[in-house]
């Protein structure tokens, strides 16, 4: 029996929160030195455990600071569990936040190179595939303009368009999915299960529930570092969107035509 491509085993990770509050760098500084700063383990992650087999497209849910994009960078290899394990078995092509990875100074041709370069691809080869991946992201026009005058959204597509421009074992994408236009999300999509249908597993993060219940073959439901719950996509929405309260929803108790007091 082969081996999961992704293999997560009570995988956790703590940061050091600075408790002392400081008005100023140099106030921070004098404290450091006399030992009068004090410091509070925050576990982002505790004991995670999944697996994601060869062309599954495994998906990640869960409210702000649930601890989703820390997992994402834990399973791309940027942060190392504090405890346990994390196995990834082939090449990776990570698509974590907007803007990693580039040079605000460079032009999108100089960061399609850089950012290949970073994901383990030749200059030579970066330089040749430019112009296709710029005109994916329908880009070509600005390939020589540095990035500091791109929109967010045009910063997705070359992103995306990069990381995705060859077939990886794994993709793991984060938020990607929610950004840009329909006809972006819906070319993303496209191509992630392109990607999919030539074996490729996918880890991805979205507050897009439609794309959730759409793409994947399972979801996992985190909240506070710790798995709610995991299974079938639509079961695991239902359940996590059960628990959001909707906006403009009036405060618990109080009947929506409630009416202000008289002033």
């Amino acid at each position: 029996m082969k081996a999961p491509t992704i293999e997560v085993m009570d995988a956790s990770i703590a940061y050091r929160l600075a408790r002392s509050p400081t008005s100023s760098l140099k106030e921070y500084v004098i404290k450091l030195v006399k030992r009068q700063v004090s410091y509070e383990q925050f576990w982002a992650l505790r004991n995670i455990s999944f697996t994601v087999g060869d062309g599954e497209v495994f998906a990640v849910i869960g409210p702000n600071g649930a601890g989703k994009s820390t997992l994402m960078k834990m399973i791309a290899r940027v942060l190392p569990p504090e405890n346990g394990r994390i196995i990834v078995r082939g090449d990776v092509a990570a698509l974590i936040e907007l803007g990693a990875g580039f040079n605000q100074d460079l032009t999108g041709f100089e960061n399609i190179v850089l950012y290949g370069a970073l994901l383990g691809r030749s200059d030579r080869e970066m330089k040749k595939r430019a112009p296709e991946i710029a005109e994916w992201a329908e880009l070509s026009e600005f390939l020589d303009v540095p990035l500091r005058s791109y929109s967010t959204g045009m910063l997705a597509r070359l992103g995306f368009a990069v990381a995705t421009d060859y077939q990886p074992e794994v993709l793991i994408v984060d938020e990607v999915l929610s950004v840009g236009d329909a006809n972006f999300q819906s070319r993303s999509k496209a191509r992630i299960t392109d990607m999919i249908d030539a074996g490729c597993s996918v880890v991805f993060v979205s507050h897009h529930m439609p794309s959730i219940v759409e793409l994947a073959d399972r979801v996992m439901w985190l909240d506070h570092g710790s798995v709610v719950m995991e299974g079938e996509p639509k079961e695991v929405v239902d359940a996590y969107e059960a628990t959001v309260e909707p906006e403009g929803a009036p405060p618990e108790g109080v009947p929506p035509e409630a009416e202000a007091p008289p002033s």
